[in-house]
């Protein structure tokens, strides 16, 4: 519903006309451009798409105007409708997070310039390198719960600092946790999280509410540390086979750039354990 309410009469070459009750596309406009009945088209819009076959869904897609992360999320609500679990998660199952292999520790510890980490689809960090850890120093905090991005982006006042685009960086939270919940959507850790966010923050509310998804991928964030100012880093995420649905993330400074310098600066203060001095640091 949300995605036909986006789409306007016009780009798909129909005359709007006067009248009209609804945002975008009438169901029987999206059922004709489809090709199916309208009858069969509110029956999947009110969530009843176990059974749809792959040529459907690719015309919904189509009809609907959706992005490749849009199709893909249609796709994985209907492979979860059949029963089907995707990636080769287990389906429904909370899962405890498993402490992760030595080898995935070696492997982010050989990352001395770039901050890299694992995270699981519930935005939970689960190993970082030293770099991540005094990046992340206000994430980490002093112990206790197991560091998670979404309760410091929506719960955490020093996420607004931390963020300067704080709010794309919320959207993208949110249309990440989007897409890894259509992938999973009996994951009850996700629903728990997602519970507790919608709870206490009413800006979050809203973004669920709005069903936008993305992916990860790769890009480009700012940063303000609380020790070595504005960074500006580019990211890349890489899929972690042996655990579907962790990913490992790396931000990278471009080489010879002021947040380069800060890298190396922020670098060596990890190395020299003086991790513990930063999140006491504020900003000038």
């Amino acid at each position: 519903m949300s995605r036909r309410a986006r789409v306007t009469p016009e780009a798909v070459g129909l005359n709007a006309g006067g009248n009209r009750r609804v945002d975008g596309l009438r169901r029987s406009e999206v059922a004709a451009i489809a090709g199916v009945s309208v009858e069969y088209y509110a029956k999947l819009e009110r969530g009843a798409i176990a059974g749809a076959s792959a040529s459907v869904l690719d015309a919904l897609a189509r009809a609907l105007q959706l992005d490749d992360a849009e199709r893909a999320h249609l796709f994985d609500l209907a492979r979860a409708a059949d029963g089907i679990p995707t990636s080769g998660r287990s389906r429904g199952r909370a899962v405890k997070a498993a402490a992760p292999r030595p080898s995935l520790h070696w492997a982010l510890d050989a990352i001395t310039d770039a901050v890299a980490f694992v995270r699981d689809p519930q935005q939970n960090l689960l190993a970082m390198n030293a770099l991540g850890r005094a990046f992340y120093t206000l994430v980490v905090g002093e112990g206790g719960r197991m560091p998670n991005l979404a309760r410091f982006q929506f719960l955490d006042p020093a996420s607004h600092e931390f963020y300067p685009d704080w709010d794309l960086m919320a959207h993208m939270c949110v249309g990440v946790m989007r897409a890894e919940a259509g992938r999973d959507p009996h994951n009850k850790a996700m629903q728990d999280l997602v519970g507790e966010l919608s709870t206490h923050s009413e800006t979050f509310r809203q973004l669920w509410a709005a069903h936008d998804v993305r992916t990860h991928g790769t890009g480009t964030k700012r940063f303000q540390h609380p020790l070595v100012g504005e960074l500006v880093l580019a990211y890349e995420e890489l899929a972690i086979t042996a655990e579907p649905g962790n990913v490992m993330l790396i931000y990278s400074a471009e080489p010879g750039s002021p947040s380069a310098e800060r890298m190396r600066l922020l670098a060596s203060w990890a190395a020299s354990g003086a991790r513990g001095e930063i999140g006491k640091a504020q900003l000038s």
